[in-house]
Formats: structure tokens, sequence, C-alpha cells
């Protein structure tokens, strides 16, 4: 059926909230859980599972955290999602196919790219000086 925990909507935050910091030097998962308040060991278990995937890579030490393995335009949020929930609405029949369908395309036509990009720019409109 149509199943997404919550694990997808966290890493995908988590995931925008590194991709704001530009892919340069590696980002803390303390630094991301705190940013965005996930859960430090719930982190670590997504970011693991994506590091693996190769989508994330991981850097030990002081300097040490998580960075894009993966270009971030080329990562989907369905791809995040099938990942972390297992493939999307497999055993969905009759309008529930349909609403799968419907959310497989939105999700699939969505990158990690363009959401960090709607971000900044929600984040640049909402700024105003007097």
């Amino acid at each position: 059926m149509l199943s997404i925990t919550s694990k997808s909507p966290y890493a995908v935050k988590a995931l925008v909230e590194l991709g704001l910091h530009g892919g340069g030097d590696p980002v803390s998962i303390a630094e991301l859980a705190r940013k965005r308040d996930i859960p430090v060991q719930f982190l670590e278990q997504l970011f693991g599972v994506l590091r693996r995937a190769g989508v994330l890579q991981s850097q030990r030490g002081v300097k040490g955290g998580y960075r894009f393995a993966k270009d971030p335009a080329e990562l989907t949020v369905l791809e995040v999602v099938e990942l972390l929930d297992g493939p999307l609405g497999a055993d969905a029949d009759g309008v529930f196919a349909e609403a799968v369908a419907a959310t497989r395309t939105v999700l699939e036509g969505t990158t990690i790219a363009e959401l960090v990009a709607d971000e900044q720019r929600d984040a640049g409109v909402s700024m105003y000086y007097i």
C-alpha cells in the first residue's frame, strides 16, 4: 500500500539542511539534527542507510560529518523514500494504485536540490529590511 513513515520526511529535512551548507566541508550529524529538530540517534540510523546506498559520504574525526556522494540535483525525494521505507505502493490496486501513481510522480519529479533552492528562495522572501 501507500506507506511513508516518519523516516523519509526527517531524512529529506536533514538532506535539505545539508544542501544549504553548500556541499564543501562535511557537516556534523549533531548540527543537522539540532537545526532541524531531529533526534541525533534517529538521524544517525537514517544517514547510515543513505551512506550505504551511496547517497552520502561520511568522514570521521574532529572535522568529520556528512556530505553528498550523489549530486543533490540527481537525488529525488522518491529515491530517498524508497531507500528508507521500501517500494512505494507495491501492492496497491484500484483507486489506491492511482493515488500511488500520483504520489510517485510528485516525489520522482522533485529533487533535493530543488527543495534546497525553494528553501533559499523562501528565506529570502521572508526577509525584509527597514
